[in-house]
């Protein structure tokens, strides 16, 4: 076949281009007909340029553009021509050129499509992913990818110019224990061994470090066998950082220069130099998250002070109950952090109705609360005048914290309860009180979080007016080094077991692990997790100490992570580093909620792909020769 090769995109062409003959290649986006006059607007990844067919056309021409169908792919020979000045389009960069046709060749046809291509599609999402080849030519999945493709650049080009060496580490590794379940590849050369897919280049980097190497970066590809989710994929991508000779201000320096270069260079927006720090325990107090959304305020407040003053016995009890076992967990030696009673005030939000609250209260109860107890505070006019403050409290458990008999709160208790909260009239009180201070923060957490959403706080959500294209990130500090697993008495890594612990602590890793910090800190954005990291373990005797508290003797240490301590024996540094989320960074930029929006062919929610069915049965003979069996589970009786 004959092929007309383009001399311009079709996003190339302006006005200073009339008279100029041009071959343009790409796709049928729409096609329409006026009076005889075809107008065929040509897309590729670069644009959209309108070719016209005059009613003067060849017969052979005229019959050609009739045939056109939507994602035909054809090439146009034409001439460049300004468009008359009541048909300019200034939505379209070549919005004011039109290319009148003296040529057109059908390199291929396009059978009926499953869904209209268009900027952004409304095709269901496994429909989209069947078909991603066409679901990939809309201009908003050109968009994002092209956004993917600039932030990679940019991040090569700010760590190589921070003299950071770019260097690949091994996808067949030995199986590790890291949290997830390892994605297994049998080897045929060994029968009955395994390769697993990494789940991060964790010990390979700190191992660089001990080769000497000491700026490593890599775009690495990630697998964890875990469910998927919108932020989630079973294979995943992460901007991986280590870095030798430094403390947790040198990383976290690093990171903010690296991505204040991203977004300059791919949305030319300025971040701020330096990110605002929370410590874990701030963060779940003031926002119940260790990932707080801070486009907007709302943080929790502690109700504990008015709970005596008052008769909820519910809220006592919490407190009560918290105390107790705080006492009884510090007998066996683990620290307990007691009950709590927290409260949120949602600006405006009296007019919630009954039903709109227990929506809130099946929210915090997904995160273990046992219910949400709620107050509305008034203007004392509208409650008859009663009681001299300005303001009162109304239903729910409001009529607990009253020093006066009715059914408003009224009194010194109502006042210092609104003060303290420095609340006001129209406002909605919600509390969530538990023995575990913990939870009494995760669900009140969870229901700001939807707040933030059904009030139109976060953008694109809820009510219309909210900030798009706002930015807010946030470093957490200062992490618990381990938590106690009850169910199996013993204490685990919070994150990993190669953290340093903070020096401070070291007299007490043993006696009090519970205490411990360690020295790790996650880039929070938008309320998500963008990265994490933390100051690696150098020294072989540190390491072994935090293997012993999690439970790993020395003989299953050596087997799962020898060749790492091993290295550690020959003057490892000390070093850390960090992996930012390359999808949901990408993701964020976009203004997405899903991951899958800017991965060219990402897995379904079943971590199944659509397109090409995979997973899928492999022959008979390939289990033969990998020397596998396949069980199934026994039928159903």
């Amino acid at each position: 076949m004959e092929i007309l090769k383009r001399t311009a995109t079709c996003g190339d062409l302006r006005k200073s281009d009339a008279g100029k003959t041009v071959v343009l290649n790409g796709w049928v986006h729409r096609k329409r007909d006026h009076g005889g006059i075809g107008f065929i607007n040509l897309r590729d990844r670069y644009g959209v340029t309108q070719v016209v067919v005059g009613e003067d056309a060849p017969a052979e021409l005229a019959e050609i553009a009739a045939e056109l169908r939507n994602e035909y792919c054809i090439a146009v020979e034409g001439t460049v021509r300004p468009r008359p000045a009541d048909m300019v389009n200034p939505a379209m960069p070549t919005g004011e050129i039109e290319v009148a046709a003296a040529r057109i060749l059908i390199l291929n046809k396009s059978g009926a499509l499953p869904f209209q291509i268009d900027e952004k599609t409304n095709a269901n999402e496994d429909l989209r992913l069947k078909y991603r080849y066409l679901d990939l030519r809309s201009a908003a999945m050109q968009d994002r990818i092209r956004l993917r493709s600039e932030v990679c650049f940019a991040v090569r080009e700010w760590m190589t110019g921070q003299s950071f060496y770019e260097i690949e580490t091994p996808t067949f590794i030995r199986s590790t224990p890291e949290g997830a379940r390892d994605y297994l590849v049998p080897s045929r050369l060994y029968p009955g061994k395994f390769y697993a897919l990494p789940q991060s280049p964790q010990l390979y980097k700190q191992i660089l470090m001990v080769a000497g190497f000491d700026k490593y970066f890599q775009i690495a590809r990630c697998y964890r066998d875990e469910d998927a989710r919108g932020d989630r994929q079973p294979e995943f991508t992460q901007i991986d950082i280590e870095m030798s000779f430094v403390g947790r201000e040198d990383v976290l320096a690093m990171t903010e220069g690296l991505l204040g270069h991203i977004f300059k260079k791919t949305l030319g927006l300025e971040l701020p130099t330096r990110f605002t720090r929370l410590t874990y325990e701030d963060a779940m107090e003031r926002y119940g998250s260790d990932k707080p959304d801070l486009r907007f305020g709302m943080p929790l407040r502690d109700f504990a002070p008015w709970v005596e003053q008052g008769s909820f016995q519910a809220f006592k009890d919490a407190l009560a109950q918290g105390e107790a076992d705080k006492k009884a967990a510090a007998a066996k030696g683990v620290t307990a952090s007691g009950g709590g009673v927290k409260a949120l005030v949602v600006k405006g939000g009296s007019g919630y109705s009954r039903k709109q609250i227990e929506e809130l209260e099946a929210q915090a109860k997904i995160y273990q609360a046992k219910g949400l107890a709620w107050m509305k505070v008034v203007a004392a006019a509208a409650c008859g005048g009663g009681g001299s403050g300005a303001a009162l409290l109304e239903g729910g458990v409001s009529k607990f914290f009253a020093d006066t008999a009715g059914t408003a709160a009224d009194g010194d208790l109502a006042r210092r309860v609104i003060a303290g909260l420095e609340a006001e009239p129209g406002d909605l009180i919600l509390i969530v009180a538990d023995s575990r201070r913990r939870v009494a923060n995760t669900a009140l957490g969870a229901v700001r979080s939807k707040l933030g959403r059904d009030l139109g706080l976060v953008p694109g959500t809820g009510q219309a007016g909210a900030e798009t294209g706002r930015f807010e990130f946030v470093w957490i500090v200062d992490f618990p080094m381990f938590e106690f697993n009850e169910d199996e008495n013993r204490w685990e890594a919070a994150h990993h077991m190669f953290t340093w612990p903070q020096e401070k602590y070291h007299t007490v890793l043993e006696s009090d692990p519970g205490s411990v910090k360690g020295d790790l800190y996650d880039l929070v954005l938008n309320g998500y997790e963008l990265a994490s990291g933390s100051i690696r373990i150098h020294d072989p005797e540190m390491q072994k100490r935090i293997f012993n508290i999690v439970g790993i003797g020395p003989a299953e240490a050596e087997k799962k992570f020898g060749f790492l301590t091993e290295a550690f024996k020959y003057g490892a540094p000390p070093h850390g580093g960090i992996a930012p989320g390359l999808d949901r960074l990408v993701m964020l930029m976009a203004g997405e909620t899903s991951i899958k929006e800017v991965i060219a062919f990402p897995k379904n929610s079943f971590a199944v792909s659509p397109m090409d069915d995979s997973p899928g049965e492999v022959d008979q003979k390939q289990l033969e020769e990998l020397r596998l069996r396949i069980v199934y589970p026994a039928p159903a009786t």
